[in-house]
């Protein structure tokens, strides 16, 4: 191909990628005035191209960018809910069938409505995975970048990647859940409403939640002891085995920068983790889970080494000692080198402090996820129960 039309091609791929963010901007302006339809409108009437794919990276932007995109989407909220908007334009765009799934909850201050959205991707057999990310976010400062655009963002561009595949030896359901960050109230609501048939059928569910920001990239499993289930303990399992098939085909696809088992400490064996992300209700029902996130267990934080310290970079501290590997002084620090939920959880600033970590950390994430659904017969050829 001469150079010059290379140029053109790409040119003009570049003008399409342009005007697609041009649209969704404008989808965004028109959704908040209250004109939704016309948004939908304007928006699938002049997109020329909606096959075309962005990184995951781009995805974020549009999430959590505070000037020209969402920004903070409180669980309930009219942000939220344009978040999900957001992601069921999207997925229609790549041609899937979206179900929303809608359900009422309480907070202490109002009584709030939220929706879990999914689509279903049919493999050669009637086994699935899940792979979930909650989209909401704390209204503490934080504009939920990590916690959890990132996991929405590779949720999208997983979506897109599985469109050029044919062929998956077990089904795939995505699935965006709603208010993570007021009790797990979407993923909750989503396994109440399984009958005992679609439960038997998961054979994993993965949790996207913080998956990028953090020092180091993780997969944990459920913790031996069993969390406190809604409806008492039923078939809860701390299954490690597709928390063993992600690092193991992590390793064979990063090496040395691959997803971390972290260590034993006290509370929690080696690489197990809590109930506090939307994993949890899962495994009380009996399905196997995974969980991934970035963070650093290496540090000793406010509270021990229990991975919410996120980072060692000084700026996320008042004042950081690298030989001790905590604050200089744990009586008078305040930071604890945290990003999520604290205004530190910003794109502008992450970009700052650790330039590409965040786009890398989400692209690596995907290729993982691709390279399990495409061999799961592979990495999750296990019976379910075995612990």
């Amino acid at each position: 191909m001469n150079a010059t039309r290379y140029t053109t091609l790409f040119a003009f791929a570049t003008m399409l990628k342009i005007q697609i963010k041009v649209l969704n901007m404008l989808y965004l302006f028109c959704s908040k005035l209250g004109f939704r339809a016309l948004a939908v409108t304007l928006y699938f009437s002049f997109v020329l191209n909606p096959a075309i794919a962005m990184s995951e990276y781009e995805y974020l932007q549009l999430l959590v960018d505070s000037k020209q995109a969402i920004g903070a989407r409180f669980a309930g909220s009219k942000q939220e809910q344009e978040t999900a908007d957001f992601i069921e334009r999207h997925w229609l765009q790549m041609g899937y069938t979206v179900k929303s799934q809608q359900f009422a909850f309480k907070t202490q201050n109002a009584n709030l409505r939220s929706e879990n959205l999914t689509i279903d991707i049919p493999g050669q057999q009637d086994k699935w995975v899940v792979i979930a990310a909650h989209y909401d976010s704390t209204g503490e400062g934080s504009l939920g970048a990590t916690d959890n655009g990132a996991g929405i963002a590779v949720l999208l561009a997983l979506a897109n990647r599985l469109r050029d595949h044919k062929s998956f030896p077990y089904s795939i359901r995505l699935l965006a859940l709603g208010a993570e960050e007021v009790g797990l109230q979407g993923a909750k609501h989503y396994v109440s409403k399984l009958t005992q048939t679609e439960i038997d059928s998961i054979i994993a569910m993965v949790n996207l939640d913080t998956i990028a920001g953090g020092d180091n990239l993780y997969v944990h499993s459920a913790h031996t002891k069993p969390y406190k289930c809604d409806d008492g303990q039923g078939d809860y399992t701390s299954s490690p085995a597709v928390r063993d098939a992600l690092q193991i085909l992590s390793q064979t696809l990063f090496e040395d920068q691959a997803h971390k088992l972290h260590p034993a400490y006290p509370g929690y064996p080696e690489g197990v983790t809590g109930g506090w992300s939307d994993h949890a209700p899962f495994a009380c029902a009996g399905v196997p889970i995974a969980y991934i996130e970035t963070t650093n267990f290496s540090i000793n934080g406010k509270d021990g080494y229990d991975g919410y310290s996120q980072s060692t970079h000084p700026k996320l501290w008042d004042c950081f000692d690298e030989k001790t590997n905590t604050a200089c002084d744990r009586d008078a620090e305040k930071k604890w080198g945290n990003i999520w939920h604290t205004d530190n959880d910003r794109l502008s600033l992450l970009n700052e402090l650790f330039p590409g970590r965040v786009s890398k950390q989400m692209r690596m994430n995907t290729e993982l996820l691709e390279r399990l659904v495409l061999d799961a017969d592979k990495w999750l050829n296990f019976k379910k129960g075995a612990e």
